[in-house]
């Protein structure tokens, strides 16, 4: 394995969300190897994404729809193409077979977004029979298990899509054990075609403020993600109105990128309610947070907020699906609650008992310690590329349905872009 190309749904961002934590992180091991790294993106430049050149690591902006693609990917040669999300691999991934067929193609997923849309699907369900917005965020989080999951996701277009681009892969790496655990049990997907890799970008804080120098609590995350701006609604038409009334000096500070209007609205100095929007250190913020409120009512994948607030020793409160995949049998690093109350009263609990946070504290690094070793699934992800790159045709021959299904996308996306393609060049000739 010589040389890599990344094609990026988005130029990476690891200030801005888990996913480009992740992204760095990757990037930052494939050098490592001594691995050519280029990494190609058809998105438009984005103000906090990284300097790769720190990496020595190429950038190329691609355009979809363009068969300048074609002979890019030719004249690059790659011994493997990663895939960031599935809708990239539906661009790109049919001009990369028939362009250079040799290149291993890799999925990451970040998280299964037809999950993530199932779970969307089923909280709007609950809510549909509330009368206003009050009653709306009253509604718990989703509490189902993967076969009621699967019903919802069988019948849905974005699960068809994103299925079929793992069928179409050579491998999928996954982030979460539990949605591995789906894929193979209730979708049916050979084992073969995915592996789990957790590997994040995170910094382990080895002097943690203690539980005195630390104040108020934190929710963190990027507002452009679905399942952040609701927990956010969540917290401030529901949860935080009834912390603040135990806690009336406490403040809740709201940080995260790209906040709408809509977001900067809910700045409430009064109610202790603080949208900061975008800061340039996150980890120093959560340092600095005594308790991190994650409730989330639907989503899926590892959750970067909640792995950088154990690394940074500050216990969280957060719900099942937040939690998913994370801890193994080990015990929460706070609170794991599915309702407004118990949510509150796990909040106010962390926050006010010193011996619970401390505890907390040390079931979070504990957590870190044997889910999250980096070197672990560093070496492990490393291998199995290297093996499945090694297999890559007998693995081909025995995919018959990644066949299949590379075959009709051909057919139908070919023609569509060539199609998109020619308008293009008509247009940009009068």
């Amino acid at each position: 394995m010589q040389k890599i190309l990344i094609i990026g749904y988005v130029w990476a961002e690891p200030g801005s969300s888990a996913a480009g934590s992740r992204m760095m992180e990757l990037l930052s091991l494939f050098r490592a190897q001594g691995w050519q790294v280029l990494f190609a993106s058809a998105a438009a430049l984005s103000e906090h994404r990284a300097d790769l050149s720190a990496l020595q690591i190429e950038e190329k902006s691609i355009a979809l729809n363009c068969d300048s693609f074609d002979q890019f990917i030719a004249d690059y040669q790659p011994d493997l193409v990663l895939f960031d999300r599935f809708f990239t691999e539906e661009q790109f991934g049919w001009r990369v077979e028939q362009a250079w067929p040799s290149a291993l193609r890799v999925l990451d997923t970040s998280d299964l977004h037809s999950l993530r849309y199932a779970r969307h699907a089923m909280l709007k369900q609950a809510q549909q029979a509330c009368v206003n917005e009050s009653e709306r965020q009253q509604v718990a989080a989703v509490d189902t298990d993967f076969e009621a999951a699967y019903q919802v996701m069988a019948g849905d277009d974005m699960a068809q899509r994103e299925i079929a681009a793992i069928y179409r892969c050579d491998l999928t790496l996954m982030i979460s054990p539990a949605e591995m655990a789906l894929l193979q049990q209730q979708f049916g997907i050979p084992a073969l075609l995915l592996h789990h890799c957790n590997l994040m970008l995170l910094r382990s804080d080895t002097q943690a403020p203690s539980f005195a120098q630390r104040q108020h609590f934190l929710s963190i995350g990027n507002f452009r993600h679905a399942p952040n701006w609701d927990a956010v609604l969540w917290l401030k038409h529901a949860i935080w109105p009834r912390i603040r009334q135990q806690l009336p000096q406490a403040q809740l500070q709201v940080v995260g990128a790209y906040p709408p209007p809509k977001a900067t609205a809910l700045h409430s100095p009064q109610q202790g309610f603080q949208v900061l929007g975008w800061v340039p250190d996150a980890h120093a913020v959560m340092s600095q947070a005594r308790v991190c409120l994650a409730p989330l009512r639907f989503g899926a994948g590892i959750k970067g907020k909640l792995a950088d607030a154990m690394a940074c020793g500050t216990p969280s409160v957060t719900t099942k699906i937040g939690s998913e995949g994370m801890d193994g049998d080990l015990p929460w690093g706070g609170a794991v609650a599915q309702d407004v109350d118990t949510i509150v009263a796990a909040a106010v609990t962390l926050y006010q008992d010193q011996s619970a946070w401390q505890q907390a504290q040390q079931q979070g690094y504990a957590i870190l310690r044997e889910c999250f070793d980096r070197q672990r699934s560093a070496a492990d992800l490393v291998q199995a590329l290297l093996q499945t790159k090694q297999q890559q045709e007998e693995n081909r021959s025995r995919n018959f349905t990644g066949a299949m299904l590379r075959h009709h996308l051909h057919k139908s996306t070919h023609y569509m872009s060539q199609w998109i393609a020619a308008k293009n060049a008509v247009s940009g000739k009068l």
